[in-house]
């Protein structure tokens, strides 16, 4: 505690109005503090019209490394809606549908009410994409009518971009994929290549 707030002088009215607001002061010191500590988070889950978290997330492919601002859909409800019933998806936007446990090769995608074209890439437990797909709107209001796109491999995440983006960008399987929250084996396996870091 610094001398001014210890006190030298006989208690008074005026001596216990400066310490209070030192108290302030130091108050709002911690808060901002905290607040700056937050900060990187509080970015990282900035908000799409949705209400879904929007995050970073780059593809490391083979010929260049491509930057996305993805939605993130982490609960059931969330992952159900996906991308219906928008008629659009910006170039550099998608979707990122994250799970607790690995997914069964047999757990697929549908475009149920959904109404643009998407191409959706499953990402394995080494954060590489296992298998790309496009999938096209159903244009039946019977959901039973839609057709299932299955993996075919299990997966722990799914990514949906415009279709057509994965060929143009050169993006495909074995790929590695990472954002905010993953475990970092892109990094790993960019030390291992000897290219330094990954972006």
């Amino acid at each position: 505690m610094s001398r001014y707030g210890q006190g030298t002088e006989t208690p008074g009215p005026d001596t216990r109005r400066p310490q209070q607001g030192l108290g302030r002061v130091w108050l709002g010191i911690a808060g901002l503090v905290v607040l700056l500590a937050l900060s990187p988070a509080l970015l990282a889950e900035a908000r799409a019209p949705s209400g879904l978290a929007v995050v970073p997330l780059t593809v490391h492919a083979a010929e260049d490394v491509h930057r996305f601002e993805v939605e993130v859909a982490r609960t059931i409800p969330e992952r159900s809606r996906g991308l219906m019933e928008r008629d659009h998806l910006d170039e550099d936007a998608g979707m990122l549908f994250l799970y607790r446990d690995t997914q069964s090769p047999r757990n697929g995608f549908w475009m149920y009410r959904t109404l643009i074209p998407l191409d959706i890439a499953f990402i394995g437990e080494d954060e590489r994409i296992a298998a790309v797909f496009t999938m096209w709107p159903c244009g039946s209001a019977n959901p039973s009518e839609c057709p299932v796109t299955y993996p075919g491999v299990p997966y722990r995440a799914a990514l949906e971009v415009n279709a057509g983006l994965f060929e143009r960008l050169g993006i495909a399987e074995g790929d590695c994929v990472s954002w905010p929250s993953s475990v970092g084996h892109c990094l790993s396996s960019a030390a291992e290549e000897g290219m330094g870091p990954a972006e």
